[in-house]
C-alpha cells in the first residue's frame, strides 16, 4: 500500500511539475484575453458575457478562464484555475484597458480624445442619411443575394461562422446581410484591421508634411546602432529587419505585449536587428504599435495625440462608430484594437478606393496610396503598407490589384479598385472555414 501512495505521490508531483512548466506562466496571458475581450465586448459592443465566452473567447488555451463583470465599476475580472486574476476596465472614449498583472485598476491611465460627430446631411456613405435608391442594369441582385447567403453557411463539414456581410458597388450598398442578434449599428472588433488605420494616420501626418517615407533615425534610443538606418517606409512594409515572434498560441513576443505590457510601443523599440532591412519581411504587430508611439512623438502633448486619429482620418471621413482603444499608458494599441460598425469599415475601404479623396477633399496623397498599395521585397506579393495585397496571385479568380485589411478570424476589408468595388466580411473563423477567392469572384461575377 505504501508504494501504491508513493507512486501516487510520485505521480502527482510529476503532473503539479509537467503543470508549471508548460501552462502557469500563460495563466496572464490566458486571463489577460479574457478580461479584455469580455469587458470590451460587453461596453463597448453590448455583447453579454456568456455569447463572448461562447463565440469570441472559444480558443483552446483561451476558454480556460472564468469571468465576471462588474457594471458598477464598469469592469471586468478574469481568473484561470482560480490563479492569475486580471482585471479590465472600461474607460469612456478609449474603450477597454487591461491592467498589468502588477499594477492596481485604479492607476489606469485616463484621457480621451475630443470627437467631432456632427452628422453630415448627405446620404451614406458621404452622411448620415439612407442611401439613394439606385438600381444597376449591370447587377444581377438575385444572383448577388444568394452568393452573400452562401457566406453564410454553416454545416457540420465547414462552420463559415460569418457574422456580417456588405458589398458595396460605385459607392453604393448593393448587399448586406447579418446574423441574428447584429445589425448595422453593432460594432465589431477589427484585430489587425486596425493596422491600416495605423498607416492611414501617418499617411495623414505625411501629407501635412511632418514625416516622410524615407526618413531614418526615427527613435533617440536607436541612434547608436544599425537601427538608426531603418526608415518608415520599412517600418509600414514590416520590412525592418527588427526581431519579432508572431504566435498566439504561445508565450511569445506578440502575446507578452497585448496581455502583459503597460506600454506596448516599447515592446518592438527595444528588440535588435537579426535581419537587413528592406530584406527581411516579418509580420510583427509589435511594429504597428512603434508606430503608434512614433506617431506619439510628432506631438507636443497626448491630447493632440489622441485627437489626431480621429480628426484626420476617422471622423473626417464620418467613421462616427470606431473606437481605438488604449494600453495602459495611454497609447493607442493600433495593431489590434480598434472597433466599427460594418458600414463604418466600409467607408474605410471607400477612402482608399477613392486613392485618398473623400467627397471631394484630398484626405491622403494619391503617392501615399501608391505606396500602400505596392508589395514590398520578400513578401511574395501578399503585403504592402500596412495592407495585405493579392499582386501575387493568391486569389487567382480575384482580380490581381485587389488589396485588403485583414484581422484574426477573418475580419476582412476587400478594395478592389479595377471593379469600384468594397466588401467587407467578418465572423469568428478565418480562411481556412472561408473561401475567399470563390467568396469574391462570385460576387464579382454578379456585376457584368
Amino acid at each position: 500500500m505504501k508504494k501504491i501512495l508513493k507512486y501516487i505521490g510520485i505521480a502527482l508531483l510529476l503532473f503539479v511539475a509537467y503543470f508549471a512548466y508548460t501552462t502557469y506562466p500563460k495563466l496572464d496571458i490566458i486571463s489577460g484575453f479574457a478580461a479584455k475581450s469580455v469587458a470590451s465586448h460587453y461596453y463597448i459592443a453590448g455583447r453579454d458575457l456568456q455569447y463572448t465566452e461562447e463565440e469570441d473567447n472559444k480558443e483552446p488555451t483561451m476558454g480556460m478562464a472564468k469571468s465576471e463583470l462588474f457594471e458598477n465599476e464598469k469592469t471586468a475580472r478574469s481568473e484561470a484555475f482560480g490563479l492569475k486574476k486580471r482585471w479590465a476596465i472600461y474607460r469612456e472614449g478609449v474603450g477597454v484597458v487591461l491592467v498589468p498583472s502588477d499594477k492596481n485598476k485604479e492607476d489606469a491611465s485616463f484621457a480621451k480624445p475630443h470627437r467631432d460627430k456632427t452628422p453630415t446631411n448627405l446620404p451614406y456613405p458621404y452622411g448620415d442619411l439612407s442611401q439613394k435608391d439606385t438600381v444597376f442594369q449591370n447587377v444581377d441582385y438575385s444572383k448577388l443575394k444568394t452568393v452573400v447567403n452562401k457566406a453564410f453557411e454553416n454545416t457540420e463539414e465547414n462552420q463559415k461562422k460569418t457574422r456580417t456581410v456588405l458589398v458595396v458597388y460605385k459607392d453604393q450598398i448593393i448587399g448586406e446581410k447579418y446574423i441574428d442578434g447584429f445589425d448595422k449599428n453593432s460594432m465589431i472588433l477589427g484585430w489587425s484591421m486596425g493596422k491600416s488605420i495605423t498607416s492611414a494616420v501617418i499617411g495623414a501626418l505625411e501629407k501635412d508634411g511632418k514625416v516622410s517615407l524615407n526618413q531614418s533615425n526615427l527613435f533617440e534610443e536607436w541612434k547608436n546602432d544599425d537601427r538608426k538606418n531603418i526608415t518608415l517606409a520599412n517600418l509600414l512594409n514590416m520590412n525592418s529587419g527588427l526581431e519579432w515572434e508572431e504566435n498566439y498560441f504561445k508565450i511569445c513576443d506578440v502575446t507578452k505585449m497585448l496581455f502583459l505590457e503597460e506600454d506596448m510601443t516599447q515592446s518592438q523599440l527595444i528588440k535588435p536587428l537579426t535581419g537587413t532591412p528592406n530584406e527581411s519581411w516579418n509580420y510583427s504587430s509589435g511594429t504597428t504599435n512603434l508606430l503608434s508611439g512614433f506617431i506619439r512623438n510628432q506631438f507636443k502633448t497626448q491630447q493632440e495625440y489622441l485627437d489626431y486619429w480621429y480628426s484626420s482620418i476617422i471622423d473626417k471621413i464620418g467613421m462616427h462608430s470606431m473606437i481605438v482603444e488604449t494600453d495602459f499608458k495611454g497609447n493607442y494599441i493600433g495593431s489590434s484594437y480598434a472597433w466599427a460598425t460594418t458600414r463604418d469599415w466600409a467607408k474605410f475601404g471607400l477612402l482608399y478606393l477613392h486613392n485618398g479623396n473623400w467627397n471631394g477633399e484630398q484626405i491622403l496623397n494619391t503617392s501615399w496610396i501608391d505606396f500602400t498599395r505596392k508589395p514590398t521585397n520578400g513578401s511574395n506579393g501578399v503585403y504592402g503598407g500596412h495592407f495585405w495585397m493579392n499582386a501575387g496571385g493568391k486569389y487567382p479568380d480575384v482580380p490581381k490589384d485587389m488589396y485588403s485589411l485583414n484581422g484574426f478570424q477573418g475580419q476582412r476589408v476587400y478594395i478592389i479598385p479595377s471593379k469600384d468595388l468594397v466588401v467587407v466580411r467578418t465572423g469568428t473563423h478565418g480562411e481556412a472555414n472561408f473561401n475567399v477567392n470563390e467568396f469574391l469572384s462570385e460576387i464579382i461575377s454578379a456585376i457584368k
